[in-house]
């Protein structure tokens, strides 16, 4: 059986090489392609496709929305994410509002096929990466201060953030974080821009400082009361 596929992605030479590795896959046709979620809803609406592979950051209408409105709309067309982004605050969302697979975009055409594959047999089309998260989040409780039984985090941060933060503490670089915690380096990155963002943080060193004045992590040699 043929698949047919619709690619949104707001990134234009990202969205063409997609389009063109798929038509080089066996049991895939593109049917079309999109630029932002609305252009992809338009697109299940007209086409009836199969599948949508589709992107989460994109303008106008984003991938958890446009996931949320085919799913609701048009049950009869699956969504995989496939995307730069592997983190929890990406990853719950999209799947909560309906998508069956989600891939990182360093996916071969092999896993994206067996996505495709797996969704359209009522699987989950997940990547092993994204299977280890999911697996973490139901073996581990939140993510809680050191010493305290309260779950809060300051300013706003997520517990993943806060993860990282601890991480940076120990003096960890960015691409041990990813390794540690299964992410890519582009998701580390982007967890530190907005832990930063949110505490009012210009380096590391002021994270570091920062995640000891918080009690989030503590000084090597002293340990918390």
């Amino acid at each position: 059986m043929t698949a047919r596929v619709v690619v949104a992605d707001d990134q234009s030479v990202v969205r063409e090489g997609i389009v063109m590795l798929l038509g080089l896959l066996p049991g895939i046709e593109v049917v079309g392609s999109a630029k932002d979620g609305e252009e992809a809803v338009a697109l299940v609406a007209e086409h009836a496709p199969d599948v949508v592979l589709m992107d989460l950051r994109m303008p106008r209408c984003d991938g958890v929305e446009a996931t949320r409105r085919i799913r609701t709309d048009f049950p009869g067309t699956q969504v995989v994410v496939l995307t730069t982004f592997d983190d929890d605050d990406s990853l719950f969302p999209v799947l909560r509002a309906g998508a069956r697979g989600y891939l990182t975009k360093d996916a071969g055409g092999d896993e994206i096929v067996r996505a495709i594959q797996a969704v359209l047999s009522g699987e989950a089309g997940l990547s092993p990466a994204i299977q280890r998260r999911l697996l973490e989040q139901v073996t581990a409780g939140p993510l809680q201060r050191a010493g305290s039984n309260e779950p809060e985090l300051p300013d706003g941060m997520t517990p993943r953030e806060a993860e990282v933060l601890v991480l940076i503490a120990e003096g960890m670089s960015n691409t041990e974080i990813a390794r540690r915690l299964h992410i890519s380096q582009a998701t580390v990155k982007s967890h530190i821009n907005n832990l930063f963002t949110k505490a009012g943080l210009r380096d590391r060193a002021q994270a570091v400082r920062y995640a000891y004045v918080r009690g989030l992590a503590q000084p090597p040699g002293t340990s918390f009361t």
